[in-house]
């Protein structure tokens, strides 16, 4: 099984995310922390990009701090920032192209069908 595996620690019980502020990840995030979750995300990390990486984590952790100060317990929970409407419209017939005419904008055709290629099966029909 893949984390009975020797190359996966066990990692300690994350907490669910609360409302109170996470520490400064300038102080608690490690060069090791940054080698860990790259370990952990398979992404090949040269020694030299980890301390430029720690500095990226750490500028994405602290907007989420910033965030996460937010009181927004008085707020309403939305699915878009802005009210929006559907702009529907009713379905109108128009005039159809002919047969000649589609098959003419048609890149291969054979007899009165547009040839595609096979997706399902092999070379029988």
């Amino acid at each position: 099984m893949l984390f009975h595996s020797p190359h996966f620690r066990r990692t300690e019980y994350i907490k669910p995310l609360d409302s109170s502020p996470m520490p400064n990840p300038a102080e608690t995030l490690t060069v090791n922390d940054v080698r860990h979750v790259a370990r952990l995300a398979r992404l090949a990390m040269a020694e030299d990009r980890l301390p430029a990486m720690r500095d990226s984590l750490v500028s994405i952790l602290g907007h989420i701090s910033q965030l996460q100060a937010i009181d927004t317990k008085n707020l309403e929970p939305m699915a878009q920032p802005l009210p929006m409407r559907n702009r529907l419209r009713s379905d109108e017939s128009g005039a159809a192209l002919s047969t000649a005419d589609l098959l003419a904008n048609a890149p291969k055709v054979e007899g009165d069908f547009i040839a595609v290629p096979k997706v399902l099966g092999g070379d029988s029909a």
